[in-house]
């Protein structure tokens, strides 16, 4: 019996997951099933950089309080944080959120663990982190992509290798150790609201709301019955949902990327467009404690809006260094790492082949990094 009732449990999970649409997708467990090729000593390095929430951490814990009793208190070993699958439970998600949420002090404007907690990034250079985000490997995520690679002739933590970090931090002055009503991220089972605390601190939340690098500064994002805000009314933003430390956050880290100056390197920038993805949140007299009760849509991937995918073009003629620029219609976020047509363009960057030019094989190949948000 109990055998069937966690195979009954494992099943209706993968259901779920295939019926989520945004961060889970089920078809990362169709890789390619080419043989490896003999490895070939002329294939450039590459180093994948994930995205927001794109790999394992793992932490270890002996706290003062607990936010339930059935919380775990103290653990002897490591044990996944990001994603564990716990947080599907009625009470894991809220022991969860303790577990992961950073605190951030906004005097001295740095952050820490929660009390209690440790928590550590595993396997720095290799893929495993990156591949799939839970032990049981019903997570994928560069997966599909690092095993098309292998099938070209790569080999996992020698020519390909992952760049894992803790997600959680923003890359500023906070980074020692190297949003309103919430946004589940596709988690099943996971309401917006609950998980709202656990992404309020995060340093990087902050950093990635709209800037004016990419939006007008009369764009409405949030309207609600009492105001309209643009990216000009972020401090009273973050003073009306009860969250004025995003406000200093966002101040350690608006000018990271300020003027978006060029980056002096070759770069291939592939995104997708022609999905409606939202641009403007509609709330109504309970905001900010509701999900919002409508959506405004513009164009994108179904994620993030086109108008801040295309700001590399910028980049034109702005080096010496070529910069690439290629827009696949109707991608989802996602998708590209899955999307075979993204990966063979990759291995196309890859082989010197993007657009049929040949490169010197008389030089050394470059290394390349591949960073995904």
């Amino acid at each position: 019996m109990g055998h069937s009732r966690s195979f009954t449990c494992v099943a209706s999970l993968l259901i779920a997951l295939h019926q989520t649409s945004g961060f889970w997708l089920f078809n990362v467990i169709f890789p390619p099933t080419a043989k490896p090729l003999i490895i070939n000593n002329s294939t450039p390095p590459l180093i994948i950089v994930p995205g927001n929430l794109g790999n394992r951490l793992e932490a270890k814990i002996d706290k003062p309080t607990l936010v339930h009793w059935m919380c775990y208190k103290k653990t002897e070993d490591w044990f996944p944080l990001w994603i564990d699958l716990n947080m599907f439970m009625p009470i894991g998600i809220d022991c969860w959120v303790d577990n992961i949420r950073i605190v951030y002090n906004r005097t001295t404007r740095k952050t820490s663990n929660a009390p209690g907690v440790e928590v550590r990034v595993p396997g720095f250079g290799q893929t495993h982190p990156i591949e799939f985000l839970d032990l049981n490997k019903l997570t994928g995520y560069f997966h599909t992509m690092v095993q098309h690679l292998v099938s070209i002739g790569y080999v996992r933590n020698e020519t390909v290798r992952g760049a894992p970090y803790d997600w959680r931090i923003a890359p500023s002055k906070c980074f020692d150790l190297y949003a309103i009503s919430g946004e589940n991220d596709g988690i099943p089972f996971v309401s917006n609201i609950k998980i709202r605390e656990e992404q309020r601190m995060t340093t990087t939340n902050p950093w990635m709301i709209p800037s004016e690098e990419a939006w007008s500064r009369d764009h409405t994002f949030i309207s609600t019955p009492f105001f309209n805000y643009t990216n000009q009314d972020y401090q009273q933003f973050f003073k009306d949902i009860d969250f004025e430390d995003g406000w200093y956050m966002w101040e350690d880290t608006k000018n990271l990327t300020a003027g978006l100056p060029p980056p002096g390197v070759e770069v291939y920038c592939l995104y997708g467009v022609g999905l409606p993805t939202p641009v403007t949140y509609v709330y109504d007299e309970q905001f900010p404690n509701a999900d919002p009760i409508d959506i405004i849509y513009d164009d994108g991937d179904d994620t993030v809006g086109s108008r801040s995918m295309s700001l590399c073009k910028r980049w034109m003629g702005k080096q010496e260094q070529a910069v690439h620029v290629t827009e696949v219609r109707g991608m989802d976020h996602l998708d590209m790492v899955f999307n075979h047509k993204v990966l063979t363009a990759i291995q196309r960057i890859l082989e010197g082949k993007y657009h049929e030019k040949t490169s010197d094989s008389s030089e050394d190949p470059p290394s390349l990094s591949l960073g995904f948000v």
